[in-house]
C-alpha cells in the first residue's frame, strides 16, 4: 500500500505546502543542483547560492533573466540555505554518497514541492516495467484538487513530473515511460527516515511514510540499509522483534528539536 503524501508538515524546517509549487514550470533540475553543490561550499548561504548562479554563472546560462530564474526555482525546490533544515540535512547525505543522489534529490523535492507529491502515487503504484504517461499524471493532479488547476497547466505539470520521476529512477527511458526501482543507499534511506521523524513519525512507523515509500524497497531492506547507516554514526537505531529505535540525537539541531515538539 502507497501512503498518501503528509496534509500537514512543519514549514518551519522547511516543508511546503500549499496551492503553489516548482512543477508548473520546472522540473526537479537535478543536474543544475548536482552543479550548484560541486561548485559551492558547505554552509553556504541562499545569497551564496544565488551569487553563484546568477553573477558567477556556474551553470552556463546564457542570459541574465535565466540565471535568475533558475536560481529561483532551485531555491524555491531545494531551499539552498544552510538555514533551512531539510536542506542542511539533504547536503550532509549528498556529500556521503555519489550514488544516492537522485533519490536524495527526489525526496528532498517532494518534501517541497506539493505538485510533484499529487503524481506520487500514481509513479509509485506502477509495478515494474509498467508504463506511466503525462495523462495519468495529469488524473492524478486534477484527483489530488480538480477545481485549482486548468488543463494547460496540468499538463505542464505532468510533463514536468514526469521528468522528474525519471532523473529520480523511478522512471527510465525517453516514451514510453517504463516504471523500474530506484538506486537505495543508506545515505539516502536515512534522509528519508529523517523526514518522517521530522514529520512526526516514531518507530516501526518510520518504515511505511510517504517517504520510505519513494524509497521503493522492501521493509526489510530498509531496515539493512537503516544497520548500516548506524554503523556509519549517521543515525541511532535499535530493533529487537517488532520493536524498533531510530533516531537522529547526532544530527539535530536544537532548534530543530524545539520545532518538532511545538
Amino acid at each position: 500500500m502507497i501512503e498518501s503524501p503528509p496534509t500537514t508538515l512543519p514549514a518551519e524546517l522547511g516543508f511546503r505546502s500549499g496551492a503553489r509549487g516548482t512543477h508548473t514550470s520546472r522540473t526537479m533540475m537535478l543536474s543544475e543542483l548536482a552543479s550548484v553543490l560541486e561548485t559551492t561550499p558547505g554552509g553556504a548561504s541562499l545569497a551564496d547560492y544565488r551569487a553563484a548562479i546568477t553573477e558567477e554563472n556556474v551553470l552556463a546560462k546564457k542570459t541574465a533573466s535565466n540565471r535568475r530564474l533558475t536560481a529561483q526555482r532551485l531555491s524555491e525546490v531545494y531551499g539552498l540555505d544552510a538555514a533551512v533544515h531539510l536542506f542542511r540535512h539533504l547536503r550532509f547525505f549528498w556529500e556521503l554518497d555519489d550514488e544516492g543522489r537522485p533519490l536524495l534529490a527526489c525526496l528532498c523535492a517532494n518534501a517541497r514541492d506539493p505538485l510533484l507529491r499529487m503524481t506520487a502515487s500514481r509513479v509509485l503504484s506502477a509495478r515494474i516495467g509498467d508504463t506511466v504517461t503525462s495523462a495519468e499524471l495529469e488524473e492524478a493532479v486534477e484527483a489530488s484538487d480538480p477545481s485549482r488547476f486548468n488543463p494547460p497547466t496540468r499538463n505542464k505539470i505532468a510533463r514536468n513530473a514526469l521528468s522528474s520521476w525519471t532523473q529520480s529512477g523511478h522512471l527510465e527511458g525517453r516514451r514510453p515511460k517504463l516504471r523500474r526501482h530506484p538506486v537505495v543507499t543508506p545515505a539516502n534511506t536515512a534522509y528519508a527516515l529523517l523526514l518522517g521523524y521530522l514529520s512526526g513519525a516514531r518507530g516501526q512507523m518510520m518504515f511505511s511514510t510517504f517517504w520510505t515509500g519513494i524509497l521503493d524497497a522492501p521493509t526489510e531492506e530498509l531496515h539493512a540499509m537503516t544497520a548500516e547507516a548506524s554503523r556509519r554514526e549517521w543515525l541511532d537505531y535499535r530493533r529487537l522483534g517488532t520493536v524498533v529505535e531510530v533516531s537522529f540525537n547526532g544530527l539535530l539541531t536544537q532548534r530543530e528539536k524545539e520545532a518538532m515538539h511545538g
